[in-house]
């Protein structure tokens, strides 16, 4: 915000701080904001020809051309760039797959499927597919 009658001075005996303190906290985040548009370009660049690849092997690609323009941004923090900025890669679940009932082979009919259970041992049921 801008209040033009209000000045630095004033805020230094109201909130405690210095005016080079005020002066070196909007540098810090106005870098901050540079560096993290640099880092974005980045990883976009590396995505192009890698879409899936992961936050962790991201970093450790960009671990020194970050170095080389003067960043840091650890491992936690690129994780957080990255979703703030929707370019976290979402996990792929993997399934099991455990019956195929579309084979060749005769499907035996369901012959519990109306059957009513009133009484101890009148039902078993096994399995007997391979593991």
């Amino acid at each position: 915000m801008n209040y033009p009658t209000l000045h630095i001075r004033q805020l230094e005996g109201w909130l405690g701080f210095s005016r080079q303190a005020y002066y070196q906290y909007w540098q810090r985040q106005a870098g901050q904001v540079n560096s993290e548009s640099d880092v974005i370009e980045m990883v976009k660049k590396l995505r192009k020809d890698h879409p899936k690849m992961g936050g962790r092997k991201l970093h450790d690609l960009l671990k020194e051309e970050m170095t080389k323009q003067g960043i840091k941004i650890g491992r936690d923090v690129l994780f957080e760039l990255l979703a703030a900025n929707g370019l976290l890669i979402r996990k792929r679940r993997r399934r099991v797959t455990t019956t195929f009932s579309g084979h060749r082979f005769r499907k035996y009919p369901n012959l519990i499927r109306t059957l009513v259970v009133d009484r101890p041992n009148q039902l078993w049921v096994s399995d007997i597919s391979a593991p």
